[in-house]
């Protein structure tokens, strides 16, 4: 059960089970006054980005091998690798560390503001947007809130600041999705079950 999804449903007036189904996203759509297309690509993408809203919590447990794979400008050498090798606190010290691109200003901030939320916010400077344009200052102190509360508020903070809605007004066809896709994912990874979630959650919406 997805605590996240448990708490969105409480909020929005429907059975907390916190499963995700046609009644849930028709009542997300209906809470947050989205059209079918606009909820479609949020949801479809979140549903991807989270294991079908399972995780709301970046995972930084990489093994040596997914190190280098996954930065491979950070950790150039197995040696390196190694000594990062299962921990997650070293390793986002080291690879969140970066005050001009995501507002971490300290290691103690990369550790803190790790990826979180249905899309992944991650950075200070992120958490700080969020935080001023949604006005839930308390997320700067307690980053932690996002795991749950603001999951889903994030995933569509993120789409409007990033005129995603306006993509998915084009449509759900496979072009649009990949457009989309490009702009969450940054290359077009999972592009298939991307496809799958939002064309199926839009078939839910229009057949309310």
């Amino acid at each position: 059960m997805s605590e996240a999804m448990r708490k969105l449903q409480a909020k929005i007036g429907v059975g907390a089970d916190g499963e995700f189904g046609p009644n849930t996203a028709r009542a997300i759509v209906g809470h947050y006054g989205l059209s079918p297309e606009r909820g479609a690509h949020l949801l479809g993408q979140a549903s991807h980005e989270s294991g079908n809203f399972k995780r709301s919590r970046e995972s930084l447990n990489y093994s040596w091998k997914g190190l280098m794979s996954t930065w491979p400008t950070r950790f150039k050498t197995e040696a390196e690798a190694r000594e990062y090798h299962r921990q997650p606190t070293k390793i986002a010290r080291k690879v969140y560390f970066r005050p001009e691109e995501l507002g971490n200003e300290t290691e103690d901030d990369a550790e803190n503001f790790i990826g979180r939320g249905w899309l992944q916010l991650t950075g200070k400077a992120n958490y700080r947007s969020f935080a001023a344009e949604m006005s839930v200052p308390e997320v700067l102190t307690d980053p932690s809130l996002v795991e749950e509360e603001y999951a889903f508020e994030t995933a569509q903070w993120f789409f409007n600041k990033n005129g995603l809605f306006e993509l998915a007004d084009q449509g759900v066809d496979e072009e649009v999705i990949k457009k989309i896709t490009r702009k969450v994912n940054g290359g077009y990874h999972g592009l298939d079950d991307r496809i799958n979630q939002t064309q199926k959650i839009h078939r839910w919406l229009m057949d309310a």
